[in-house]
């Protein structure tokens, strides 16, 4: 157990997740300028863009691995991984629920909600595309958001759950929903993902 926490970098998740969620508490409501390619540009914020933090420290610590090799160890490694993947998830929405009650801002159910939302589709596409290029994928996901996902007069489009505010019931349900699908390709997968340490 000791040998795969130093391998999967959990203290660094640790570390990273708080470190978002503080920041995020303090400059989260910060805007940043990006064009619209669709509808009027609204408010991208830091908040949105930094959770993405902890599920790129997530598929960094399983690239970490031979993850050839670890499908198959007679230990439930992939159990573990979810897990922690999905312990980390709860955990930032319970520290944005209660943030929420001692500091009335928006920004604290957004951080929980993207950090969770962000580890779904990290879970999603690690099976398919392996760590690295998951990683990148992932990066892709808020600026496709921030560029295409306003409607028109402003507010965000359904899907883009990640723009909406913290009281939008809908866009916590997308988020919790692709935690969930990405739950689900985790324990449905029949191979390891690429694994690009065992081609080096």
């Amino acid at each position: 157990m000791i040998w795969w926490l130093k391998i999967r970098a959990v203290p660094t998740l640790v570390a990273g997740t708080a470190a978002t969620i503080a920041l995020g508490l303090l400059i989260g409501n910060a805007q940043l300028p990006v064009p619209a390619m669709t509808g009027q540009a609204g408010q991208f914020l830091v908040g949105h863009l930094i959770t993405l933090a902890p599920a790129i420290l997530i598929l960094f610590g399983t690239g970490r691995g031979d993850l050839t090799a670890e499908s198959v160890s007679a230990r439930p490694l992939t159990r573990w991984d979810l897990s922690l993947a999905v312990a980390t998830a709860a955990a930032s929405l319970l520290t944005a629920t209660l943030f929420r009650t001692i500091w009335p801002t928006d920004i604290t159910v957004v951080l929980g909600r993207n950090i969770a939302g962000y580890i779904g589709i990290a879970l999603v596409l690690l099976p398919f595309l392996g760590h690295r290029a998951a990683g990148a994928a992932l990066a892709v996901v808020p600026l496709l958001c921030a560029a295409a996902g306003w409607g028109p007069g402003g507010p965000p489009e359904p899907w883009a759950w990640l723009l909406h505010p913290g009281d939008s019931i809908p866009a916590l349900t997308l988020a919790l929903g692709t935690l969930a699908a990405g739950i689900t390709a985790t324990l449905t997968r029949r191979k390891p993902p690429r694994d690009a340490n065992a081609l080096q």
